[in-house]
């Protein structure tokens, strides 16, 4: 027997508002949130999240650090700006990604849109990755002096990947660089 279960709007709205409060107190107890997503065509979906103790100006200078990356972010072997034009930035980067014994050096030019204490917009212009675009959001919370500090982005390599490691690789090292951002930023 399949038994079908009809949502009133309102219970569906319900539902969500308890999302996001579990979701909230997961951050404010100190957990990273992380979210992935299998999308078509091989393509990595990523969301993440942290709480930081600090204003949005404290975590955006962690965020538009750029020549001083390599020197806070696990992984981030190389970091230049090597173009700016208004709020857009053009960056250059290498890192190490993967696991174990399938790691690998990959190097990316970025451009990047500015929104002051608001948002950092990225999409790589050339380099490793198929597709590597996203966003970092500072979100301000009403309730508490901090921010939550958002990460979305879709992934997909150049070489070859296969989807599950390329999730497990961003499950793996995310929290390494919301750690990193989360620290700096509490320091200021």
């Amino acid at each position: 027997m399949i038994q079908v279960r009809l949502h009133t709007l309102d219970h569906m709205q319900q539902e969500i508002a308890d999302t996001i409060d579990r979701e909230k107190r997961k951050l404010m107890r100190g957990e990273i949130v992380i979210d992935l997503a299998f999308l078509p065509d091989d393509v990595i979906g990523v969301c993440g999240k942290i709480f930081i103790a600090a204003p949005p100006e404290a975590i955006w200078k962690t965020l538009t650090d750029y020549n001083n990356l390599s020197e806070t972010l696990p992984k981030v072997l190389s970091s230049k700006l090597v173009g700016q034009h208004g709020n857009t930035i053009i960056l250059d980067q290498t890192g190490r990604t993967g696991i174990f014994f399938f790691e690998k050096t990959v190097s990316f030019q970025l451009k990047l849109e500015e929104e002051y204490l608001n948002r950092v917009s990225f999409e790589q212009l050339s380099g490793d990755f198929s597709i590597y675009r996203g966003e970092w959001i500072i979100s301000p919370m009403e309730e508490t002096e901090g921010c939550v500090l958002v990460y979305h982005a879709e992934i997909k390599p150049a070489f070859f990947a296969p989807p599950i490691l390329v999730s497990f690789v961003q499950r793996q090292d995310l929290p390494g660089i919301f750690k990193a951002h989360k620290q700096r930023a509490e320091s200021f």
